[in-house]
């Protein structure tokens, strides 16, 4: 049975995961926008930008033998190979310096990285962004028109397992609209949402 988001939480290490094409990136991005006092870590990633990116905000856009060397230099928190083709992984002294600031920190990860986490920082609070059904997830994954028909069967693949792996999580948010989604999850962290104006 899904544990719905119900309180705060005194944690200041945070880890958002689903599925893909589930709104991470938006979630984020909009708490980013709304919540400066939040910390976003930002991956570092082998697949090029896609329109709108920047390096250095959105992801940090590494070739492979970069990457390469961050993992042998012991510098991600976690790493893994994402659908089979691009690498993406967590630097890891930018996560340690801001816990120990004790800043609210968030790391928006994929299932693989989240378990990665767990089994170092077991502390942290794992939270799963989930679709409001798997046709909604579907229609987001096409409509957002960034993959190939191949590269969207895929990603949908990895999307049943990782929806398999949601009693993993400490709590569930359903991403019904990304605004409640968001003030969901920094109220989690123990944060007051924002008050939106009302239109």
């Amino acid at each position: 049975m899904r544990q719905e988001a119900t309180g705060a939480s005194t944690t200041r290490l945070t880890v958002l995961a689903g599925p893909t094409a589930v709104g991470k990136g938006t979630v984020s991005a909009d708490i980013r926008e709304r919540y400066p006092q939040v910390w976003l870590s930002v991956s570092a990633t082998t697949r090029p930008p896609r329109p709108g990116e920047v390096d250095g905000v959105h992801y940090l856009f590494v070739d492979d033998a970069e990457f390469d060397r961050m993992i042998l230099a012991n510098e991600l928190l976690e790493w893994a190979t994402v659908h089979g083709r691009y690498r993406y992984g967590t630097p890891r002294r930018p996560v340690q310096e801001m816990v120990g600031s004790g800043r609210p920190a968030l790391l928006e990860i994929d299932l693989q990285g989240a378990r990665q986490v767990r089994m170092r920082m077991p502390e942290a609070l794992f939270v799963f962004l989930a679709p409001p059904s798997w046709q909604e997830l579907v229609r987001r994954l096409v409509g957002r028109g960034t993959e190939d028909a191949a590269e969207r069967e895929r990603r949908l693949a990895t999307a049943r397992e990782e929806l398999a792996a949601e009693s993993e999580f400490d709590l569930t948010i359903v991403n019904h609209d990304v605004h409640a989604a968001a003030d969901e999850l920094v109220e989690c962290m123990g944060l007051r949402p924002a008050v939106r104006p009302l239109t």
